[in-house]
């Protein structure tokens, strides 16, 4: 596993509408092992192994990450936002920031009221926060940036105790390093299908991105290469979120979304490689790129594979390196041992 890439894909700003810096480097890394390159107009990157198989599988991976969006700069040049995706407020509080201008970026931090002053209140908000970026008006300001402009945390990831990697982003740099890595084993490798890798866009907001590379390459089926919610850390109510642990092996979803078949075909494969999955609830969506991959075309059989993570949507947000591996050689085993005559009509024996 090339960990100075996924270093390097977590330390690159990727804002939801702003990954082109991104997908420049995953685009770079990809082509080596890849029969060709392509982009859209989304701004999705898909790479294409064995195009003349009759069965295509695409993977996706979404680059993009959770940010704010400049909404005002007042009279003294404090800067105000709203939420760019699922951001939370209140794990902003304190942080380091870079405001990404059109020219260049600024630095800034976000403000936090001392407790000598009441601190911060209960029902504090996104309409709450501030960032100074030591600029004395609005009018200095402005030379760099302006409404519209995005906002990520300055924070740099590291490996914890050799085992984990923490950082903001992982939610989904990592899957979108699952899926290059993921091409990148199966170059040499002689395949019975053809192979979509995507990085794609605007997960985060809209999963557009999703959308025109599904609806773009016509696939026989897709997978989704996701995070989801960790519960192994305290005050998380496992009763109420169930039981999905780092280090205990990818994740697989079920429910009405997710193609049984397609699901067994990756249950059969972990049980050859004598690896753990864990599972999560997906009753009426997935809250991912799958849910718009399966309403295009004709529809497209869809499952989702996910890494288990810690605190999302936070600037500490952490997985395991072990179930990052793992997954990559699930899916590397999935692709390498699949026929192409695999039928995933759920009426079909």
């Amino acid at each position: 596993m090339e960990k100075d890439f996924l270093q390097e894909l977590l330390h690159t700003p990727s804002p939801s509408s702003m990954e082109m810096t991104i997908q420049k480097k995953w685009m770079k890394y990809v082509a080596p092992y890849a029969d060709e390159i392509r982009t859209d107009h989304a701004g999705n990157v898909i790479a294409v192994v064995n195009e003349k198989a009759d069965f295509h599988l695409l993977l996706a991976g979404h680059c993009d990450e959770v940010a704010f969006i400049v909404n005002r700069i007042d009279d003294n040049g404090f800067v105000y936002v709203e939420k760019m995706g699922g951001i939370n407020p209140k794990s902003a509080i304190g942080m380091k920031v870079e405001l990404l201008g059109s020219e260049k970026s600024v630095k800034g931090v976000i403000g936090v009221n001392a407790q000598h002053h009441g601190g911060l209140k209960g029902d504090f908000g996104i309409e709450d926060l501030f960032i100074d970026c030591g600029a004395t008006s609005k009018e200095e300001l402005e030379r760099d940036i302006q409404i519209g402009d995005l906002v990520v945390y300055r924070r740099t990831s590291e490996i914890l105790n050799d085992r984990y990697i923490s950082g903001r982003g992982l939610d989904n740099r990592t899957g979108a390093f699952i899926v290059a890595e993921v091409i990148k084993r199966i170059k040499d490798q002689k395949l019975n299908i053809g192979i979509y890798g995507v990085s794609t866009v605007n997960e985060e907001t809209n999963m557009g991105g999703a959308y025109f590379a599904a609806a773009g390459l016509k696939p026989d089926a897709a997978l989704a290469l996701d995070v989801t919610f960790a519960t192994d850390y305290p005050s998380v109510d496992r009763r109420k979120h169930g039981d999905i642990r780092l280090d205990g092996g990818p994740v697989l979803a079920k429910g009405a979304p997710i193609n049984r078949k397609l699901n067994q075909i990756l249950e059969r494969t972990a049980k050859k490689l004598e690896m753990n999955v864990q599972y999560e609830l997906t009753p009426r969506h997935t809250g991912t790129d799958a849910d718009k991959m399966r309403l295009t075309g004709n529809g497209v059989p869809v499952s989702l594979v996910s890494l288990p993570l810690r605190y999302m949507h936070s600037p500490v947000e952490t997985a395991s390196l072990k179930d990052i591996e793992e997954e990559i050689e699930l899916l590397v085993e999935l692709i390498t041992n699949m026929k192409g005559t695999e039928s995933l009509n759920p009426l079909e024996d």
